[in-house]
């Protein structure tokens, strides 16, 4: 209920915003498989198309290194905006269902079934995206120039250590799921993509680790020939994801419910 305000300028309160989403983490848990499974594989392919327009728009820019990353962030922006805004299941996002947990709203399979199903539908629709972009040729635009771009960011990332791997997923999660919380303090389409598009452009510029986007570049490059080997692809979402889940499970989801879960419990 609005209170007669500004919807751009008018926020819900960070109270408000951690009921709102104990409340669509309760709904997220419960949805029917089939409706859970295909948002997950709506949700992988949403953030392929992000990672798409990251890769055209970081070709050859010329630019040095900084305004290039924040660019590519912008650009990066978009998958999430489509998840968010579009409706979709997110495993990332998702891992703020802990404080639906947490409140007890949830019980912990609810909580596992959710992340296990749209982990798995987010890697069907990511991968599935990655074989539409190499069938459709798009690798090849600026001469071949995007497909050399697409494989320098999947071998940089496969030959990441893990500790850094582990660490950055968690950055990159935290920095997400702050996006998705200050999505919920808007009461407007505009003001969700305005929340969205700073913590999204900061991990992406950062050079964050975000397991779903890698379920796209990684896939891509061997896909299209030249990319890391099977196993450091595996090893690489693997560590990225529980980093991804510390971050946004534990220090976004975690923090903020002892911040306002206890406080409301007394």
């Amino acid at each position: 209920m609005t209170t007669g305000g500004d919807p751009i300028l008018d926020a819900y309160t960070p109270a408000q915003i951690a009921e709102r989403i104990e409340k669509a983490g309760v709904a997220k848990a419960k949805l029917p498989l089939v409706p859970m499974a295909t948002l997950g594989v709506l949700a992988g392919a949403f953030i392929a198309l992000g990672a798409c327009l990251y890769l055209v728009a970081t070709t050859d820019t010329q630019m040095g290194y900084g305004p290039t990353r924040l660019m590519g962030g912008i650009a990066f922006s978009l998958g999430l905006i489509l998840v968010v805004i579009g409706g979709a299941e997110l495993f990332t996002g998702n891992n703020l269902i802990v404080m639906a947990r947490c409140e007890g709203m949830i019980t912990t399979g609810r909580l596992l079934r959710n992340w296990a199903v749209v982990y798995v539908c987010n890697l069907v629709g990511a991968v599935a995206t990655a074989l539409f972009v190499v069938w459709s040729g798009m690798l090849d635009g600026a001469g071949g120039a995007v497909g050399e771009h697409a494989r320098g960011i999947a071998l940089a990332k496969a030959a990441l250590p893990a500790d850094q791997a582990f660490f950055r997923g968690i950055l990159c999660n935290v920095l997400v799921c702050l996006a998705v919380w200050l999505s919920f303090a808007a009461r407007s389409v505009t003001g969700k993509a305005i929340a969205i598009v700073f913590p999204i452009t900061a991990f992406v510029a950062l050079g964050l680790e975000h397991s779903v986007a890698n379920m796209f570049f990684l896939p891509l490059s061997m896909l299209a020939g030249g990319g890391p080997a099977l196993g450091d692809v595996v090893a690489n979402i693997a560590v990225v994801t529980a980093g991804n889940v510390v971050g946004g499970g534990l220090l976004v989801g975690g923090v903020y419910w002892l911040v306002y879960g206890c406080a409301r419990d007394g």
